[in-house]
């Protein structure tokens, strides 16, 4: 029953998984009567984006720069290469449970048993040359090899390694996933901090225009030609214009920061060239096709060798309930003075056993870790297919978003431009005494809320772009 549902939940993602040891599976995907993102439907690529590491992607020196220090110096993917680390170290210790286990060791004791006992009597009898007299009390000495092995006749020891090493795996690609979140992640921040930069640019324009409007307001007024209410309301538009400056400069503090955190520094300086800002153009990204979304994505990846391991683990929780086969074996040499340790053949000893032993009474708490490696399948299966439709809603709400930002960039370039001409055309109102203040008031206002939008317009474009770069599985090349 457990089984059936599991493949329910594979089913609804249209995946075939194959396991052949240790070895990543072939993925077959079949999208007939499937429903797949739109813009996946009619693309005909062979390539996307996962397939272009990210130097060929981002060619901005300065970004590429931050990206090199972070790959080296980030305290989260430092640590998730210790998590790999850590899985490698478990691989080895799955495989150490499985082969035999030989020790060399060395033991001295002393024993005086009581004269009435089967061991004091036995001594008391006991003959022995007269050179070797029984010392009293019984010493005794050995020295020797011992070995034991648990026979993996329900491959259980062998079905625990292999789900170790599959979990290994998964810890590679969670550290792929790590890194292509922090490329994305530090590319957005160092193009939100060229957008503050222009929107700096733009406030300290502004507030040399508006300056300069409140001079002239001053003067119309000393000329009688307009009133102090005006004066007032230039000079309040020049003060919340500095306000919003001060306002950008601490979120430049802040994402600069954020970006010396990023790479594992201290803060300081970001070296940037804000003059590109406007020449940049989104990159464009195929798409692909929906198999290579499942081949690329680290955390398709990783979710998928999570599930491989789930199903060994029940295969090992499974061989529980069966018989353990464990040999056991001895050789050395006891003697109860030193100088006779190594008489040979009195001395030596040596021993072999074989015990089989069958679970009887705890067959529940056997039972219930059978139930848990059932139900940890059962999460994989489900994790690994809210994985791949995560995956799939991330490529296409990126795609459109591409497409929608990049036809609301033309629109608010025209508005800009429109503004500008309606600032100019209100200045020129005003000192002919044609036009309100008011107007040139709000026309100003406009103008810089429209700039200030084209500016963000610009940055959510870049944004997007490296958003599906990171959907479609990205920067871990």
């Amino acid at each position: 029953m457990r089984k059936k549902r599991l493949y329910q939940c594979l089913s609804a993602v249209g995946l075939a998984l194959a396991m052949a040891g240790c070895k990543m599976p072939e993925l077959a995907v079949k999208t007939e009567n499937r429903q797949v993102p739109a813009r996946y439907s009619s693309t005909q690529d062979t390539t996307n984006a996962a397939q272009v590491r990210w130097k060929e992607f981002f060619t901005d020196p300065n970004l590429a720069a931050l990206i090199d220090t972070a790959l080296q110096h980030n305290q989260e993917l430092n640590i998730a290469l210790q998590e790999i680390q850590i899985a490698r170290n478990e691989v080895q210790i799955r495989k150490g449970e499985y082969l035999p286990f030989v020790g060399l060791g060395a033991k001295a004791e002393a024993e005086k048993p009581g004269r009435y006992t089967l061991q004091g009597a036995t001594e008391e009898n006991i003959n022995i040359k007269p050179d070797h007299r029984t010392p009293e009390p019984l010493p005794n000495f050995q020295l020797g090899a011992f070995a034991s092995w648990e026979v993996d006749i329900w491959h259980k020891l062998h079905n625990a390694r292999k789900s170790a090493a599959l979990r290994y795996l998964a810890s590679v690609e969670g550290r792929n996933f790590t890194v292509t979140n922090l490329i994305a992640e530090i590319a957005n921040s160092y193009y939100e901090l060229l957008a503050l930069d222009n929107q700096l640019a733009i406030v300290k324009q502004n507030i040399e225009i508006q300056s300069n409007a409140l001079q002239l307001v001053r003067l119309q007024k000393e000329s009688a030609r307009t009133t102090e209410l005006a004066v007032q309301r230039f000079e309040a538009q020049v003060h919340n214009t500095r306000s919003l400056q001060y306002n950008i400069q601490q979120r430049i503090t802040e994402t600069e920061n954020q970006l010396n955190f990023l790479t594992g520094r201290y803060p300081g300086p970001i070296a940037r060239n804000d003059a590109s800002f406007n020449d940049l153009v989104p990159t464009v990204v195929q798409a692909g096709v929906p198999a290579q979304l499942l081949q690329n994505r680290p955390d398709i990846r990783q979710a998928e060798q999570q599930l491989l391991a789930a199903k060994l683990d029940v295969q090992v929780a499974r061989a529980n309930f069966y018989p353990s086969l464990r040999i056991t074996g001895a050789a050395g040499f006891e003697a109860f003075k030193p100088g006779l340790l190594f008489t040979t053949p009195e001395s030596m000893l040596y021993s072999l056993a074989g015990e089989l032993v069958a679970p009887l009474v705890n067959r529940n708490g056997i039972k219930a870790v059978y139930g848990s490696a059932n139900a940890v399948q059962t999460q994989a299966a489900y994790n690994y297919e809210r994985t791949v439709l995560n995956a799939y809603v991330e490529v296409s709400n990126q795609l459109a978003n591409i497409n929608n930002l990049e036809k609301s960039y033309g629109e608010k370039a025209q508005e800009v431009q429109a503004l500008n001409q309606s600032t100019v055309i209100s200045n020129s109102l005003f000192r002919s005494a044609r036009a309100d203040y008011t107007e040139v008031l709000f026309t100003q206002r406009d103008a810089l809320e429209s700039k200030f939008d084209l500016v963000e317009t610009k940055m959510k474009q870049l944004n997007a772009t490296v958003n599906v770069y990171r959907a479609l599985g990205g920067g871990w090349n």
